[in-house]
């Protein structure tokens, strides 16, 4: 496997997506507080369940590794042989319960977040997909679930408005509740 931080500027990040290498800055400060309480909030929730919240790791299927915003996997992969690969550069997308994107800004941002990646996601058998997306009319929560691998397809959707409760529907979080205190209010356009 590539390595993906060698000669990157400061505050960039790159990742394999869809087979192109995706190279961006780091997120912006709405970004990082919305994926930060999401993550500790699906934390305190999954305590004591041997699944936690985990963000700034790989998660790879096959050659490409991702590096989603929040994910769901066991609490130490580590203590998981079949889930760390030889090289320790992540965890394998088939310990991954859930994963979570706070869509970013820019046209080409949004479409890896919004296709890319859901596809990939999809195509891993990753079995949840949460994406908050502040770009989607006055912001939404999209929780996709039911991959078809084979298709690269989610096939079941639930898509709200910011200020409406959505509930994970299975896994390590089902019954978790996302809020407008995890993604903020409907926003003004």
């Amino acid at each position: 496997m590539a390595d993906l931080g060698t000669q990157l500027p400061e505050g960039f990040h790159a990742e394999i997506v869809a087979g192109f290498i995706e190279v961006s800055p780091t997120g912006r400060l709405d970004h990082g507080q919305i994926a930060n309480r999401l993550r500790r909030a699906l934390d305190r929730y999954l305590q004591g369940s041997g699944y936690a919240a985990h963000q700034d790791i790989n998660v790879i299927h096959g050659l490409k590794p991702w590096v989603p915003d929040v994910f769901v996997g066991p609490e130490g992969p580590e203590d998981r042989e079949e889930l760390v690969p030889e090289d320790r550069l992540g965890v394998r997308a088939g310990g991954v319960r859930l994963v979570a994107e706070v869509v970013s800004p820019g046209r080409t941002d949004r479409e890896r977040d919004r296709v890319r990646k859901r596809r990939a996601y999809a195509q891993a058998g990753i079995p949840v997909y949460v994406l908050i997306d502040d770009y989607d009319n006055h912001g939404t929560t999209t929780v996709l679930t039911n991959p078809s691998a084979e298709e690269g397809v989610y096939a079941a959707a639930i898509r709200v408005p910011y200020g409406t409760d959505v509930d994970v529907p299975e896994g390590p979080a089902k019954g978790f509740v996302i809020t407008e205190a995890m993604t903020g209010p409907r926003r003004a356009k």
